[in-house]
């Protein structure tokens, strides 16, 4: 489809517009469409985002980052600042003094507490009981030895820790 306003070249961009309650379709090419002040829209917003996140590494630019440079991928932490985005992994170690800030308080946190599918959690929980059960039958081993050479203090103390297992299942 030719495009609606030059009528030359090819329509790759199609705009709707309601004003004053008048409802309206354009179909343009993408010199009119610059000229009507419509731009596209995705990469006016990736680099909107690469400067928000630059934002958050820019704060403090120590520097000796600014001459040092990754051998792997050649990027300063000025780079890193000025995008947003870390060039490779040997950045993370290279700028980790000067990221670390940053990715505190983009994220909260510098551990990564990860998530684990339900059925992982699942097995490990059987797993935990498994291995108290076993604690358990150690004990009651250690509890009838302790009785049978009739030492009642170990016994005692022996009997506490099996009822304190028995509850935390």
């Amino acid at each position: 489809m030719l495009c609606q306003k030059c009528k030359k070249n090819e329509a790759n961009t199609h705009v709707k517009s309601v004003v004053n309650g008048n409802y309206e379709e354009y179909m343009l090419c993408s010199e009119c469409a610059k000229e009507m002040g419509y731009t596209n829209l995705w990469s006016d917003m990736s680099s909107d985002f690469g400067s928000i996140l630059g934002s958050f590494f820019s704060n403090a630019l120590p520097a000796r980052s600014e001459t040092t440079r990754c051998k792997t991928c050649g990027s300063t932490y000025h780079d890193i600042a000025k995008s947003g985005q870390v060039g490779c992994a040997d950045c993370y170690e290279l700028f980790l003094s000067e990221l670390m800030p940053s990715i505190r308080r983009i994220h909260g946190n510098t551990t990564h507490c990860g998530k684990r599918p339900g059925f992982a959690r699942k097995e490990e929980t059987k797993a935990d009981e498994v291995n108290i059960e076993s604690e358990i039958d150690v004990l009651k081993n250690k509890l009838q030895k302790a009785i049978e050479e009739q030492n009642f203090e170990l016994a005692a103390e022996l009997r506490d820790k099996i009822k304190e297992k028995e509850e935390s299942k």
